[in-house]
Parts: structure tokens; C-alpha cells; sequence
């Protein structure tokens, strides 16, 4: 069921994707800092500070579906037993932890010409620092154990619990009264959002993407070729 997991067939793959991805990760980048610095209009209310969004809101929700992708992967892992899918999540995990401190740092940025402050306990905000902890949480304990069974079933308990923190970010400003501001992007209702933004952000996204997809194949690769040196020592 899982033979196209198997590490071997993906190295064949992987090993070759990230030449491709860089080239396609500038070309997306450059025209998405084109629409999103230049092109895209200033807000009404929050002129240019409003930029800032163009990095925040990618960040965020790229954060938030690796932990979502790592969650089922480690999940998926744990009752098959099959390793790569930890490796997979593993190697995921890096560049969701670095959009989940970017979206923190941006936000902290757009809060305070927005708020005026740098920093508020604002419901959304708070969460996004609990998810980040719980990345911080996954990638420890890969770094304190070497015990294979004990690190996998640790980290899918911490995404387990860490999961629960997702849908709490997500509907954070509709279930309490914050200082975010509500979401301005709805998949099943109307946008709030202008095409003249929304189109910078959706490439911005895309960036990013790319960008962890291209952390995602280093690190794997990495990780695939320690495995196959040790299995080469033990010859």
C-alpha cells in the first residue's frame, strides 16, 4: 500500500526536484513582491503599512498546514508503522517552524502603527506563540531521543495535542472579541478582500510554498542520505 513511500524510489525524485523548484520559487517571488510592494494599492486606513500582510498572512497559513500535514502524516506513521511518513514530517517541520516565528515577528510589526503596541495577549496571537511552542516541542524531541519507537510516538503525541491549537487560531476572532481583525478571506462566502490584494497574497502564498517545499527537499535529502551512509557502516 505504501511501496511509493518506500525512501529509495522518493530519493529518485527528490534529489532532482530542487533545481526546479528554485527556478520556479524566484520567478513566483518576483512577481509576487512586484504586485505585492508596487502594483497592490495602499489601505485607506492603513497605507502602506498594509504591505506587511503580503508576508504576515502566508506565513501564518503556511505554518498551519505543515503542522496540519505533519499531524497526519505522524498519525498515519504511528498506526502503520512505516518510518519514512516520520521522516516526511520531520522534515517538514523546520520551515513550518519558520513561518510560525515570521507570522509572529510581522505581526508584532503591523501591530504597532495598527495598535500602537508591539505585543498584545490578542486571542489569535497568543495561539500562534502556543503553536510555535509546539513546533519548538516536535523538533526537541527528535534532537533528545534516538530511540526511534519512543521519538515517534512522543511526537505524534505532541501534534495530536498541538492540532487542537489549529482550529483555535482559525476561528479565534469570531469566538472572542480581539484586536485582529476578522477573517477577510472565506472559502464558502464572499471575500471581504479586494482582487487587487487578494491576488498579491494567493502568489505571495504560492511563494512561500514553493520555499518550504524547497527546505522540505533539502532536509529530507539529507536525512535519506544518513540513512543510507549508516547502512553503509554497518557493512
Amino acid at each position: 500500500m505504501f511501496k511509493i513511500f518506500e525512501p529509495n524510489k522518493i530519493f529518485k525524485i527528490t534529489s532532482k526536484a530542487p533545481k526546479y523548484v528554485i527556478f520556479l520559487f524566484v520567478v513566483i517571488l518576483t512577481v509576487g513582491l512586484s504586485e505585492a510592494l508596487i502594483f497592490s494599492p495602499e489601505d485607506y486606513k492603513q497605507s502602506h503599512a498594509v504591505r506587511i500582510m503580503y508576508v504576515h498572512v502566508p506565513a501564518a497559513w503556511i505554518s498551519l498546514s505543515i503542522f496540519s500535514l505533519i499531524t497526519v502524516l505522524s498519525i498515519i506513521g504511528y498506526i502503520f508503522k512505516h518510518q519514512n511518513f516520520f521522516l516526511i514530517s520531520k522534515s517538514l517541520a523546520p520551515s513550518g517552524f519558520v513561518f510560525n516565528i515570521i507570522a509572529l515577528v510581522t505581526g508584532a510589526i503591523w501591530g504597532k502603527p495598527t495598535w500602537g503596541t508591539w505585543w498584545a495577549w490578542d486571542a489569535r496571537i497568543t495561539s500562534m506563540l502556543i503553536l510555535a511552542l509546539f513546533y519548538a516541542l516536535y523538533l526537541i524531541t527528535w534532537r533528545l531521543y534516538e530511540d526511534k519507537e519512543k521519538v515517534m510516538k512522543i511526537t505524534t503525541f505532541i501534534t495530536i495535542l498541538g492540532i487542537i491549537n489549529v482550529p483555535i487560531i482559525k476561528f479565534s476572532v469570531d469566538w472572542w472579541n480581539t484586536l485582529h481583525q476578522p477573517a477577510s478571506i472565506n472559502i464558502l462566502s464572499k471575500n471581504v478582500i479586494h482582487s487587487s490584494m487578494l491576488m498579491p497574497l494567493i502568489i505571495m502564498t504560492a511563494a512561500f510554498a514553493l520555499f518550504s517545499l524547497l527546505i522540505f527537499l533539502m532536509k529530507y535529502n539529507t536525512e535519506l542520505i544518513k540513512i543510507k551512509n549508516k547502512g553503509l557502516d554497518r557493512l
